[in-house]
């Protein structure tokens, strides 16, 4: 982002957007109030990061070892970019970061080209799979399961840029962006996006519907999308690549599958989920430890 940044008692303002900074203990409060009141939601951008290649055969490769993102995040405030609030109300925005993680033993995981590496809890299950068609070569798709073989994630890499499809004014709906963390990953810039940030947002269909991942993908003019993208646009010849519990998460209708989205009746729940929970802290954790070999 670009523009002079200045500090206030409400947070810190850029030429170019609106960055706030808010304390753990107002923002159970606030969203419990962003949950009555009508409006756009925030609207958040994310940039994709770079590709990987690798051949993706052989045995993953583990080390112990702790992650300095993780101890990092785990109880600091967190900044968010957002766009101005429309004339309509103000804009719902949280910045959340989660609670500390619950896991004491944790391992990393590097695939056998070396291309990439995270961080899990030790108990957790990772897994190469095959990946989907189209794929670019060398693309590797990683699947990440907690201690009882619940999903959690999967990491693709290789993946076609695919812009987004086109949303209609009547079909979007609000969001809100719950938590977002700025994480140093490779990716390309262009219009539309900003540096990578992991993040957790919830969007308004018949409930409230929550995901997390990485992306620079700027989610929709107004506070309002038909589905936001956990995607880092990937530089030239390297394709797009994304790590969270699914890429594009919409508002589902009620005859359709919610899982692996989370699905909250309100707002407050969605907050709960992120500020009290282990499961986000440990995921989020996950998330920022990821590194890709440029």
């Amino acid at each position: 982002m670009t523009g002079t940044a200045t500090t206030s008692g409400s947070g810190t303002t850029s030429g170019s957007g609106t960055i706030r900074i808010r304390t753990a203990r107002t923002r159970a409060a606030w969203i419990r109030a962003a949950a009555l009141r009508t409006g756009a939601a925030l609207v958040v951008t994310a940039a994709a990061l770079s590709g990987c290649s690798g051949d993706g055969k052989g045995a993953p490769v583990w080390t112990a070892g702790s992650s300095t993102a993780g101890s990092s995040t785990a109880g600091s405030s967190t900044a968010e970019s957002t766009t101005s609030a429309p004339a309509s109300g103000p804009t719902p925005t949280v910045s959340a970061s989660a609670p500390g993680s619950s896991a004491a033993d944790w391992k990393v995981f590097t695939d056998p080209a070396k291309t990439v590496s995270f961080e899990v809890p030790r108990d957790w299950i990772v897994q190469s799979v095959a990946v989907d068609p189209g794929a670019l070569p060398g693309a590797l798709k990683i699947v990440v399961k907690d201690a009882k073989g619940a999903y959690l994630a999967t990491l693709q890499t290789g993946l076609p840029p695919q812009p987004a499809a086109a949303c209609a004014d009547g079909d979007a709906r609000a969001y809100v962006v719950v938590s977002s963390v700025p994480v140093d990953l490779p990716h390309a810039g262009g219009e539309g996006t900003i540096d990578p940030h992991v993040v957790f947002r919830v969007i308004q269909g018949y409930k409230y519907f929550g995901s997390y991942g990485i992306t620079n993908v700027v989610g929709g003019a107004g506070g309002k999308a038909c589905a936001l993208q956990n995607v880092v646009r990937g530089q030239e010849g390297k394709g797009d690549y994304s790590f969270g519990d699914l890429p594009v998460l919409k508002p589902l209708a009620p005859d359709q599958k919610v899982a692996p989205a989370k699905a909250f009746d309100t707002l407050d729940q969605a907050a709960k989920y992120v500020n009290e929970g282990s499961e986000f802290a440990d995921v989020q954790r996950m998330l920022m430890s990821l590194k890709i070999k440029n």
